[in-house]
């Protein structure tokens, strides 16, 4: 059994071809497609974050809107850029966030990836401290944050203040309680994956990876996903860890499928530089007809080993278009191979 979402990059661009031509059309099909994921059933609605980019930025009013209109779905991100943020703006808006949806979040928070721009998050006021990477900034920024969303009291109150304090060091309001416990972390690396397990986070592992071994991108996750588990069996958090994998899924069913998406059917995993530091190995797309895509998932490792998969949609399509292709893989795919 697995849960399954959809991921959504929430891409936007002035196109006549494009269903989705402005940063508006991007937020408010969002919601409608999470409304539409819920009532065919799915499990999660999964939104990627990027700054810079005619795509999803700010995560937090979405969120907060989607959980206004659903009941049931978990609402989540994949990933949060926590260079680019302030770790008590952070713990203060997913504590809104939270609240509103009713404790459905599963915000998707990692060091960051490729970018638009070079060093963004320096736009966004934050620097390195000397002898430190952007990474370990990212890192520093989400163990800050996740100390905050403990619910404890840290803050030493005024004795003079406008408003009656409670008893004690104060905590950000508003907290939202079991929010640490649904935190992931975006691994890139094996390493990062045991740090991610060192600190109770979940593991979310997407398309894109480190390649550590030169073998295909779903065999090296599910190492990546067993050196993760290991990790956790040796942590006392107190509760269970969970592990999402994302891949691209088209069942080739109508006309329509066809005119899109026939010419990836040959699709493969690739190797390559994302800089000069780091070979990366990209997953391929599943695209076929169903029965052939049920046989091809059923060798994917990382799938087997994980107990959530989030399938990225072509959000420019429309709602629509994209409800149908969800529900699609829930009746082809996901049923003959008892996901579901």
């Amino acid at each position: 059994m697995k849960n399954i979402g959809f991921l959504s990059f929430g891409h936007w661009t002035p196109s006549p071809h494009s269903r989705t031509q402005s940063a508006r059309d991007a937020l408010l099909q969002s919601i409608d497609l999470a409304v539409a994921a819920e009532e065919l059933g799915l499990d999660g609605a999964y939104f990627r974050v990027h700054h810079f980019a005619r795509q999803l930025a700010s995560p937090f009013p979405l969120l907060a809107a989607v959980g206004a209109r659903t009941s049931r779905i978990e609402i989540g991100t994949g990933v949060i850029d926590m260079r680019y943020e302030n770790p008590g703006y952070f713990a203060e808006d997913a504590g809104a966030a939270d609240l509103i949806s009713g404790s459905r979040l599963q915000l998707g928070i990692s060091r960051g990836s490729p970018e638009q721009v070079i060093e963004g998050y320096r736009y966004f006021g934050y620097h390195p401290a000397e002898g430190e990477s952007d990474a370990d900034m990212g890192r520093r920024h989400a163990e800050v944050a996740l100390g905050m969303l403990e619910g404890e009291g840290f803050a030493e109150p005024n004795p003079r203040p406008m408003f009656p304090n409670p008893p004690g060091l104060l905590r950000l309001e508003p907290s939202s309680a079991g929010l640490r416990q649904r935190i992931w972390w975006g691994a890139g690396s094996n390493a990062t994956a045991v740090w991610a397990a060192q600190h109770g986070m979940h593991l979310m592992s997407s398309t894109l990876k480190d390649d550590e071994s030169g073998e295909p991108l779903h065999i090296q996750q599910a190492k990546q996903i067993r050196a993760f588990r290991q990790e956790w069996a040796r942590q006392d958090h107190g509760f269970a860890p969970r592990v999402s994998v994302s891949r691209s899924i088209i069942p080739l069913v109508s006309d329509q499928d066809r005119a899109y998406f026939l010419g990836q059917r040959e699709s493969r995993d690739t190797f390559g530089h994302i800089d000069e530091k780091t070979r990366a190995v990209f997953g391929r797309s599943y695209t076929a007809e169903p029965d052939v895509l049920v046989e091809q998932l059923a060798t994917d490792e990382a799938i087997r080993e994980a107990d959530t998969l989030l399938v990225t949609v072509p959000n420019q399509l429309g709602v629509d278009y994209n409800a149908q292709l969800l529900a699609n893989i829930l009746e082809h795919v996901a049923a003959p191979l008892q996901w579901r």
